[in-house]
């Protein structure tokens, strides 16, 4: 049931426009393997074999630590209406923060935000679908507003100061890079 490609085609590319959550797993070497979703119009597809998304302002930052330790990323969408479907695209990524000269070409593909902590950019090595058989049906009813409504109250500084309080290390002790 499952396929492999070296790339994504364009079906695929139409697949992940139209998906509303996506989830990001990673891991360290050593420690806990980190899985998130991640919701709003956070991403895009760059390329066949490129993505790039924007990570919010959250409790914890695992994503960036484990790259900086293992560089590795699995991104996964699931059709959740529609015929069944589950993609995955498996990667290295690069982390982009405000500080980095690349955050500037970012922010011109997915607009930044006041809790917009990192990009992350990810160039693909595997793609890989399969069937979906077994994930349930549900009803897209909009987004939560409740992390960007948060982020907006604190003010740019507000988030910066959380990030030097709850942002500087992985729940295993790994630094994250973030600068507040």
């Amino acid at each position: 049931m499952a396929k492999q490609f070296p790339e994504l085609a364009d079906p695929l590319i139409k697949f992940i426009e139209k998906q509303k959550i996506f989830f990001v797993a990673t891991a360290a070497k050593e420690g806990r393997v980190n899985l998130s979703p991640k919701g709003h119009d956070c991403l895009k597809v760059t390329g066949p074999n490129e993505i790039i998304w924007m990570n919010l302002t959250g409790s914890g930052n695992e994503t960036a630590a484990h790259l900086a330790d293992t560089n590795r990323m699995t991104i996964m969408w699931c059709a959740y209406d529609g015929p069944p479907r589950i993609l995955r695209v498996y990667g290295e990524a690069e982390t982009i923060h405000p500080r980095d000269p690349a955050w500037g070409e970012c922010d011109k593909l997915i607009p930044s935000q006041t809790g917009s902590r990192q990009y992350y950019k990810m160039k693909i090595d595997l793609v890989q679908t399969s069937c979906g058989y077994a994930v349930p049906l549900y009803e897209y009813e909009g987004e939560r507003d409740v992390l960007r409504d948060w982020a907006d109250k604190k003010g740019r500084d507000g988030v910066e100061n959380y990030w030097d309080e709850k942002n500087q290390t992985s729940i295993d002790g790994l630094p994250t890079g973030v600068l507040g």
